[in-house]
């Protein structure tokens, strides 16, 4: 007894007799092992893929989130794929991927190998899940994936390089690197995170496994799982392409990286932090698209939209966004500035860092450690005859003062704060130590902002709620009367636990007259809350409200976002 059978006996998993009967058995019935030993219920299919991935040194990868390409289905054949219990997913270039859930299946990935002309390399999953998705490979009509976008040759030219090579000559790339496993396999990643519009990836050290994790629509979802001898490598590959120091394991390091897909460039940002078991590394996708999305596609309900397009383009005063990290503040900021972006005008902007490049604006990183802050940019800016200045975040009384001087002396400035809601803007402000008559006259709008998960329009379904727990949600009588329908997430093969992309909820805060009048006299964030209710400024939860009763979010996401 070899292979498989011998590694799940040496697990503890099977015992002698009963795996050289499944070997046996299985031979007769013409099933594959794994198939075999699952159907049967002596060993659970997540074991068994877990006992080969340490013991062939390979990843299991969760075959939901992978992409399926009916092209490569189509290529093999139903023949073949059911004979060796085996599913291509998609050729690049001269390989064939293919899912197995025995990585001792050389006979059918060779069969394979030798029926299409295309060498082939092996993706590890779970037996229970290649079962159920070789039927719906069969079943499913030929359908476009995400992947291809970016073609075979594309795929075949892609290369990840530092910021730092960046408009160098690249030197030709050694074959036996580009194939090496690691190299592969944390490109296949890359592709698939954004293939899957996530925005960030999480590489995951623990004591006994390597998890990998990506957050789609504002959700971490766990995606592979690697062999821990992985985990080392996976680092170094990404810290070397990143320009860190694959040497330093005891402190954060920070840097940046391309992948190049064709004359396709994609940016993302790298952060390292050395927990018990290794080094955690996120990286952040940083996608230009998402700046040129326009307003439209934002979530702005009609007064909103206006209100904001109104004093983009104001000659001067503060336009500050709030809310936590991860609520989209970035991209309003970015739609704002190409809404006003044209040669007649100076754009300065100071973040930390710079996370897309827009086209006609000055951009700086700011780099605490040689010391350029946001304070000192600012200065700098006011000496370089600028219209519009763009501060990533303000976070103390320094640049809030400078910020404050710029918007009252003819420049419209445009930042960030992390602050819950607009009322409480201005108390932060307040707690900083601006005066309060500075705030009055120099700030023309805030807008507090949150992301709510779109529900995917292919499997969302009505819900019934009764009247007591839609008017206990926020609802009004008048809005119940009128009838709206309140839909919930179900889950399909087009989305990702029944959502699909992301929605923004917004309150737009003008600072009218008496507002001001207010700020000057120092009221309270609850005060100012209640001016804006009378003024007709809906808040947060009631912009979320609205999106339910649209069909484009559940309670459960506004709740989410908004319950505190």
């Amino acid at each position: 007894m070899t292979g498989l059978a011998r590694k799940l006996v040496d697990e503890g998993l099977l015992d002698e007799a009963r795996a050289e009967s499944a070997v046996t058995n299985s031979a007769k019935e013409k099933t594959p092992l794994v198939s075999y030993l699952v159907s049967n219920n002596l060993v659970e299919a997540k074991a068994i893929a877990t006992a080969a991935s340490n013991d062939f040194g390979i990843p299991i990868f969760d075959l939901d989130s992978l992409d399926i390409e009916a092209s490569a289905t189509k290529l093999v054949g139903e023949k073949l794929i059911r004979k060796h219990h085996s599913l291509p997913l998609y050729k690049r270039g001269q390989r064939l991927f293919v899912a197995v859930s025995d990585p001792t299946n050389y006979q059918g990935l060779d069969e394979i190998k030798f029926n299409v002309g295309l060498s082939t390399e092996a993706i590890l999953v779970e037996e229970d899940k290649l079962t159920v998705w070789i039927e719906k490979a069969l079943e499913q009509e030929e359908e476009p994936t995400g992947l291809d976008d970016f073609g075979d040759e594309d795929l075949e030219d892609l290369d990840l390089i530092s910021d730092e090579e960046e408009g160098q000559e690249e030197a030709a790339s050694d074959a036996d690197v580009d194939d090496a496993p690691v190299v592969r396999y944390v490109n296949k990643l890359l592709l698939d995170a954004i293939n899957k519009g996530a925005s960030d990836l999480h590489f995951e050290p623990y004591e006994k496994r390597y998890r990998i994790r990506f957050r789609i629509d504002g959700v971490l979802k766990e995606v592979a799982a690697a062999p821990i001898s992985m985990a080392r490598k996976i680092a170094a590959r990404i810290k070397v392409v990143a320009s860190l120091d694959i040497s330093e394991k005891r402190v954060p390091q920070d840097g940046r990286m391309k992948l190049k897909i064709g004359k396709r460039s994609i940016d993302f940002r790298v952060s390292t932090c050395p927990m018990l078991f290794g080094e955690k590394i996120v990286m952040r996708i940083l996608d230009p698209s998402s700046a040129q999305l326009g307003i439209e596609m934002l979530g702005y309900e009609p007064d909103q939209q206006a209100l904001f397009e109104e004093n983009l383009h104001k000659p001067y005063g503060m336009l500050l966004i709030t809310g936590p990290t991860g609520s989209g503040k970035t991209v309003s900021l970015y739609t704002g500035i190409n809404i006003i972006n044209n040669p007649d005008i100076n754009i300065s902007t100071a973040e930390d860092p710079a996370e897309i490049v827009l086209e006609g604006v000055n951009q700086v990183n700011v780099n605490v450690k040689q010391g350029l802050t946001f304070a000192s940019a600012l200065k700098s800016f006011l000496r370089q005859d600028p219209d519009v200045i763009l501060i990533g975040e303000i976070r103390d009384l320094e640049t809030g003062e400078i910020a404050i001087k710029a918007a009252q002396t003819g420049h419209m400035v445009m930042a960030t704060l992390h602050t819950n809601d607009a009322p409480q803007t201005i108390t932060r402000l307040l707690n900083m130590g601006i005066p309060s008559y500075n705030i009055a006259s120099a700030l023309n709008l805030i807008i507090a902002q949150r992301l709510t998960r779109r529900l995917c329009k292919h499997c969302k379904k009505p819900l019934e709620i009764p009247e007591p727990a839609l008017l206990a949600e926020g609802f009004t009588e008048e809005q119940i009367k009128e009838g709206f329908t309140v839909y919930g997430a179900v889950g399909c093969d087009q989305c990702v636990e029944g959502y699909k992309g992301r929605a923004g909820i917004y309150q737009v805060m003008p600072i009218s007259e008496e507002m001001a009048k207010m700020i000057m006299s120092e009221a309270t964030a609850l005060e100012l809350a209640e001016q804006a209710r009378k003024e007709g400024i809906k808040d947060l939860r009631q912009s979320g409200l609205l999106k339910v009763m649209q069909g484009i979010t559940t309670l459960d996401e506004v709740n989410r976002v908004t319950k505190e």
